[in-house]
This record gives structure tokens, C-alpha cells and sequence, in this order.
């Protein structure tokens, strides 16, 4: 994409990095990086779930008797929950389950029940997914 004054690979006679450099420049740019600015927050390796044995997807409904905002560690402690979101809507939180057999689902269920207010959820289990697309930078 050309920068604001090139014309052709070249500004005013530059070079097309002289001229990227002075557009660059002229751009005003937040201070830090990316990390620093808390844009990134972790560096990941994307595995095959299937493959780690923990094939089985599930997204829960957990519905509550209590505010669920003060629970976050009660369901971090829950190393098959992936993901864990306090939601609006009929249900206090969501979470993103992943196992490798329906009986550890079944078991996690149980361990969400422990929760303090939790009195209730709702499972939905995918049988397929047809991608999962990260947040890119920029």
C-alpha cells in the first residue's frame, strides 16, 4: 500500500525506504511495543486438542443463585476449562470445556456444581468444528 506522498516508490526524489522512513516518521506512533502496550499479551503454540487427548468440546451454561463475578480462581481451578467468561443473558458464566471422554465432562459438571452459587448448567457439546480463528494485532 503506498504511503501518503509516494508516488511511484519514491518521495520527493527518495528512495522508497527513505521515503517509507519519512513517512514513518510523519505518522505519529504510540510509545512501546505491542507487549508493552499490554496489545499482546502471551505468545502461544496452536496443538491439535484431538491429539492431547482432550477431544471432547464442550461450551457451558452455568446459571447461578449469586453474583459469579468474585469466582474467577473457583473456575480457573478447573484445569479442563479453557476458557471461563461472566456473561449477560439467562445464564451468570460461560465456559469453554475441553476432555477427553463424556464421563470427565460429566465429572467437570460435578466440580462446577461445587462452585459456591452455582445451581445449574447446560452443556452443548460440538461434534465438529469448522475452525477457531485467533485475534490478530493490527
Amino acid at each position: 500500500m503506498p504511503r501518503p506522498g509516494a508516488v511511484g516508490g519514491r518521495w520527493e526524489g527518495r528512495s522508497r525506504s527513505a521515503a517509507a522512513r519519512r513517512a514513518d516518521r510523519a505518522v505519529p506512533r504510540p510509545s512501546g511495543s505491542r507487549r508493552e502496550r499490554g496489545v499482546i499479551r502471551r505468545t502461544t503454540v496452536d496443538a491439535d486438542p484431538a491429539a492431547l487427548g482432550r477431544g471432547v468440546l464442550a461450551f457451558v451454561m452455568v446459571d447461578s443463585s449469586a453474583w459469579m463475578g468474585d469466582s474467577a480462581e473457583s473456575f480457573a481451578a478447573i484445569p479442563e476449562i479453557q476458557e471461563a467468561h461472566i456473561i449477560a443473558g439467562a445464564a451468570s458464566v460461560l465456559v469453554k470445556v475441553r476432555t477427553a471422554t463424556t464421563e470427565q465432562l460429566q465429572e467437570v459438571l460435578r466440580r462446577l456444581y461445587a462452585i459456591e452459587g452455582v445451581n445449574g448448567t447446560q452443556a452443548t457439546v460440538a461434534l465438529e468444528t469448522f475452525f477457531e480463528r485467533p485475534v490478530c494485532a493490527g
